[in-house]
């Protein structure tokens, strides 16, 4: 058994940290940096040279060859481009790496989408060092590069990643919770918004996902009949993890704590071979960038191991979807968490003020909320086994929303009792209950001391959803504090004051909190009575990104311009008809070359058995019946196959994207899905050895 040391020993030993810093650079840049990650202050480029070698110069003595700037552009995935250190002086090979090039490098940003903010000619674009984010080393067989985080923007200014908006709206987030604890009486240097993100994916053999083109080109299983057990007996959660799993879990932690990422938690999920891993807070931008590097770290572990991780929102059909609950809050210069409530939440004035904060972005804002985690991989997860639905709401707990009533009610909030589980043994203490129960079926649930968005979509990034959230939060904030100004000015007492601009903004945004079962269908019709929107698909939800309001919320807090969110709704919409038609496509291709050959072979020897047993004078009429029957879906097939392959060629052009993604809605995808019913019915239908691709019992239980 090979015996890990503590991951103390190599935790964060592949990135360039503070304390890496502090020892190879001078007292005075150094400590520019650090205030540049712990406050936001600019950082003067006059050092880049400086830090540039010092970074060259550690990276190299890790075995570094490369460096590249590493980015977020708009297709969801990261980019990077390699470049060698390699350089010449007096006609001698030497390592050189300048402070212009940590600052900035130009890929070609001719081939990334810009939803027609650039033509294909105008191919420059510029990524820039994001200093608040450490740089880190990957390696491979050959050597290390360098991996610098960085913002990429066009020629022009626009933004052409996720990072860039989401590092304008922890500005401006900032901004609004400085101010208003400073109106308090409470100042302090700086207010981040912090990210913990959950990460649920699937494991299979990478032989049997080999002989699925499916998942390989898609995600997921256009086709594939759910097994007789998958997790109705509710038996996996939480389980033993199996030694392969746990193996790899092992590996990609071992890698991930090198790159500081701390990844704290693992465990099975609720569907067969569906896991979670769970890291510690960091600051927001951070998070949202070892994410991606994690995700790419599971992706090299599971080749590694013959394994393949899927990120799909819905991989399997009758089973759990995976998703990745952004867990929010927001940390002072002195590491204290705002959404603290403390022993008595009723008392805390400051953490009323801003968990009202947090309704009244998301009431006001839900449309943008929803459209950040769309996408068609999404749509078929919101609202089924365990995952929250399209509509947005919040889960505060009973005593919080009995703490929040009963001020609105002008009542004394003081008599709000604290309450104990009583566990009925006598060799166990009562335990103390937290101020908010755990409620798995809400989008946006507050769970002891932060928001859980829990829509987030497992394959998605982390960068819009959280940007929006964060600007949401900060509009919010300004409001209130604008309010609170009145009142102070006014004379009226610090506390009064803040609890009276509480019961306002709880009295406006109380529709949004919702305690129940978010699954069930009188929850769509209370929820419609509340006015609270309910975008059930991706196109519906795409919308609220050319709203005028939303335009004019974006373009005040300077996250993006009107033409920028016009870009990226015409992104979004052109990815999603694609994707749609990228599955109709596999549908067809699997159907014909795979489906239809294994029914025709069992037809044959169905039909051979039944003629067998008519040449020996029996009469079989059952045998007769059942092939009759397995013929009909076979004809079944041949016209689903049609009506997909009608739905593709009669879509509208590319151009008219909302038009072409009506259609996919109303043809294309209603047209796979009768495919994928006769497909399935085909394949409970036929013998094993002959069907063609590996089914869900053995992709979910080998």
């Amino acid at each position: 058994m090979n015996k890990a040391g503590p991951a103390s020993d190599t935790f964060g030993c592949y990135t360039f940290s503070l304390p890496e810093m502090q020892k190879r650079l001078p007292r005075p840049i150094y400590e520019a940096i650090q205030a540049t990650i712990a406050s936001g202050e600019p950082l003067d480029t006059g050092f880049a040279d400086e830090i540039a070698h010092a970074m060259k110069e550690w990276a190299v003595e890790l075995g570094a060859t490369h460096f590249t700037h590493w980015f977020q552009p708009l297709t969801g995935a990261t980019a990077e481009k390699h470049d060698a250190f390699l350089s010449f002086a007096d006609g001698r090979p030497i390592e050189r790496f300048s402070g212009s090039q940590l600052i900035q490098a130009e890929p070609d940003a001719s081939s990334f989408p810009s939803g027609g903010m650039r033509s294909t000619f105008e191919a420059r674009g510029y990524s820039a060092w994001d200093p608040t984010s450490p740089a880190f080393l990957v390696y491979n067989e050959h050597g290390g590069t360098l991996t610098i985080p960085s913002v990429f923007v066009s020629y022009t200014g626009e933004a052409l990643d996720k990072k860039t908006p989401l590092l304008r709206s922890m500005r401006e987030l900032g901004r609004s919770a400085r101010a208003v604890l400073e109106l308090m009486g409470r100042p302090t240097k700086s207010v981040s918004a912090t990210l913990g993100a959950e990460q649920e994916y699937f494991l299979v053999h990478r032989d049997l996902f080999a002989l699925r083109p499916d998942l390989e080109v898609t995600g997921r299983t256009v086709i594939g009949t759910t097994p007789p057990k998958g997790q109705q007996m509710e038996d996996n959660y939480f389980g033993t993890i199996d030694d392969r799993a746990l193996d790899f879990m092992g590996e990609v932690e071992a890698e991930a704590w090198k790159l500081g990422i701390p990844v704290k938690t693992r465990h099975n999920e609720v569907a067969p071979h569906q896991y979670e891993a769970a890291p510690l807070f960091q600051a927001i931008n951070v998070s949202s960038d070892q994410n991606h590097l994690l995700m790419e770290i599971m992706r090299k572990v599971a080749r590694r191991r013959n394994l393949a991780v899927l990120f799909h929102e819905k991989p399997f059909a009758g089973v759990n979807g995976s998703g990745k609950h952004n867990n929010w809050s927001l940390a002072d210069a002195d590491g204290r968490n705002l959404l603290e409530p403390g022993d008595n939440p009723d008392q805390n004035i400051e953490f009323l003020f801003f968990l009202a904060g947090a309704l009244r972005a998301v009431h006001t804002r839900a449309p943008l909320l929803r459209a950040s985690i769309a996408s068609a991989g999404n749509d078929h997860r919101l609202g089924a086994n365990e995952a929250p639905p399209a509509i947005i709401s919040v889960f505060l707990g009973s005593r919080l929303t009995e703490i929040l009533d009963t001020l609105l009610s002008g009542e004394d909030v003081s008599a709000v009792q604290e309450q104990v589980i009583q566990t009925g043994l006598e060799v166990l203490p009562d335990v103390q209950k937290d101020n908010t129960d755990r409620n798995r079926t809400s989008p946006f649930a507050f769970t002891g001391n932060k928001f859980e968005f829990r829509a987030v979509g497992s394959g998605q990034s982390n960068s819009m959803p959280m940007a929006w959230l964060n600007l949401a939060v900060a509009e919010a904030l300004d409001e209130m504090w604008t309010r609170l100004k009145a009142r102070l000015d006014a004379g009226e007492e610090r506390n009064e004051a803040i609890l009276a601009v509480v019961k306002e903004v709880y009295a406006d945004a109380k529709p949004i909190v919702f305690n129940g079962n978010n699954y069930s269908a009188d929850w769509v019709d209370e929820a419609e009575r509340r006015g609270l929107p309910n975008a059930v698909n991706t196109p519906a939800a795409l919308k609220a990104l050319v709203d005028e309001d939303a335009k004019s919320f974006a373009a005040k807090y300077g996250m993006l311009q009107p033409h920028e969110l016009d870009a990226r709704y015409t992104i979004l919409l052109e990815k999603y008809n694609r994707m749609i038609e990228i599955e109709a496509v596999q549908a067809i291709r699997m159907a014909k070359t795979g489906v239809l050959p294994a029914a025709y072979a069992q037809q044959a020897l169905m039909a051979d058995a039944w003629r067998g047993v008519e040449k020996c004078g029996i009469d079989a009429p059952v045998q007769k019946e059942e092939l009759e029957t397995y013929t009909g879906f076979v004809g079944e097939t041949l016209s689903a196959i049609d009506a997909v392959r009608q739905a593709l060629a009669n879509a509208p052009d590319e151009e008219e994207a909302a038009e072409r993604a009506a259609w996919c809605i109303d043809t294309t995808i209603p047209a796979m899905d009768r495919l994928r019913v006769v497909c399935d019915t085909l394949e409970r239908r036929t013998d094993e050895e002959l069907w063609p691709f590996p089914s869900y019992h053995a992709l979910l239980f080998q």
